[in-house]
């Protein structure tokens, strides 16, 4: 092997492990309480009542600006581990988490549907 092909061979090597780094999650879940339609969900991490969701207890938030102290009521009231608000067109992961709650919001901010998942 000549020593362009090796030096070649290493720049591609840490070119994409650099690449799966910069794609890799960061640590805690997502962002904070954006209310962005581009923002990551905002996430209220697991609390001491983690476990699995019950949407219907939570269903009072309907209709509420989805602040934090809002996220955290409806998340205590389902006993989901953790909750997520989701802005319209925005991205999101869509797999299946029974210890999530997920509180859905139009433009304005205000809470328009809760669901697991």
């Amino acid at each position: 092997m000549t020593r362009t092909h090796t030096l070649t061979a290493s720049l591609t090597t840490c070119l994409c492990a650099a690449l799966l780094a910069g794609c890799a999650g960061l640590p805690g879940g997502t962002g904070g309480a954006g209310g962005t339609a581009g923002a990551p969900p905002a996430s209220v991490g697991p609390g001491p009542r983690g476990g699995v969701c019950n949407a219907a207890p939570a269903q009072g938030v309907i209709g509420k600006q989805g602040t934090p102290s809002v996220i955290e009521q409806a998340r205590v009231a389902s006993g989901a581990a953790m909750a997520r608000l989701l802005h319209p067109r925005q991205a999101v992961t869509l797999e299946f988490n029974t210890e999530r709650l997920n509180l859905v919001v139009d433009a304005n901010g205000r809470i328009t549907a809760v669901r697991c998942g």
